[in-house]
């Protein structure tokens, strides 16, 4: 029976952070709290005094670290109470590092090699240490300073075959998939992001959703544009009740780390059940 299927009881019930328990890390107190984890210490070593902590603070929602060391490097991933971007003003779940987590072993099973691999998570810390790729970057950076990925359209054609498929009826049995819907339909907090943002917001004046002066033409004829607004809708109805498979949920250039002639996915935490043309259509 492959791992994302054992998770038992815990993972059934709804994954819940205490406030009073969790407490974001910092450069200067990472090494101190995790440095006594064994899937970190099998990495990077056990003396802590050698690694090397760097916050790559360019994420909307969560705290990530590279923590290097003579031995190796891992990437540290925490959630953050909040969206990052914003601040305090949009609050988020610490849940939401419980379904990347899951959405994450899944997609590994599923397509080998594809994701980071998972070496360590803590529900409680809202934390997942995972892999560090390297000398991947992330793709969209390379696609604004018109670099070329060799295969890109091949690799992610393979990716979304593979995971669609492999978390689908088409391959999965009826009570393991059941259960397995279940479990992420938790993340109702991000599939309402997601359902306002990519459905919703971009047809009226929204409170988060802003654009240059430059747009103002064009906002203003798709906003007025009832055809559009009503084919929209009806895409959201189909995303929110067509529960036909796991979706990574927010695969765009900002979630692939690539090299000239290699892609990885990352950042499934946005994962639900839907329809499998919507990663497709994300991305």
């Amino acid at each position: 029976m492959p791992a994302y299927e054992c998770w038992g009881k815990r993972a059934i019930r709804e994954a819940r952070v205490t406030a009073s328990s969790y407490e974001p890390l910092t450069t200067e107190t990472l090494a101190g709290r995790l440095g006594s984890v064994a899937a970190i210490t099998d990495k990077l070593g056990g003396d802590t005094s050698t690694w090397d902590v760097a916050e790559v603070g360019d994420g909307n929602l969560n705290l990530v670290f590279i923590v290097k060391s003579p031995a190796g490097a891992v990437i540290v991933k925490q959630a953050l109470p909040y969206v990052r971007l914003v601040g305090d003003a949009w609050p988020l779940p610490l849940k939401r590092a419980f379904f990347e987590y899951h959405a994450l072993i899944r997609q590994a099973a599923r397509d080998p090699g594809a994701v980071p691999e998972v070496y360590h998570f803590d529900e409680e810390q809202a934390l997942i240490v995972m892999e560090f790729i390297s000398p991947h970057v992330i793709l969209r950076h390379k696609l604004m300073a018109g670099e070329r990925v060799a295969g890109l359209a091949r690799r992610m054609g393979e990716f979304c075959a593979r995971t669609l498929f492999r978390g689908s009826d088409l391959a999965m049995d009826t009570a393991t998939r059941k259960a397995d819907a279940a479990l992420f339909l938790g993340n109702v907090e991000l599939d309402d992001i997601t359902e306002n943002l990519v459905f919703s917001d971009p047809y009226f004046d929204a409170k988060m959703n802003h654009h240059t002066p430059g747009l103002d033409p064009l906002v203003k004829r798709l906003r007025a544009d009832s055809d559009l607004k009503i084919a929209a809708q009806e895409l959201k109805a189909a995303f929110a009740g067509n529960a036909e498979t796991m979706l990574h949920g927010d695969l765009h250039t900002g979630s692939l780390m690539s090299t000239d002639a290699d892609t990885r996915v990352i950042d499934p935490e946005f994962a639900t059940y839907g329809p499998m043309g919507f990663d497709i259509g994300m991305l």
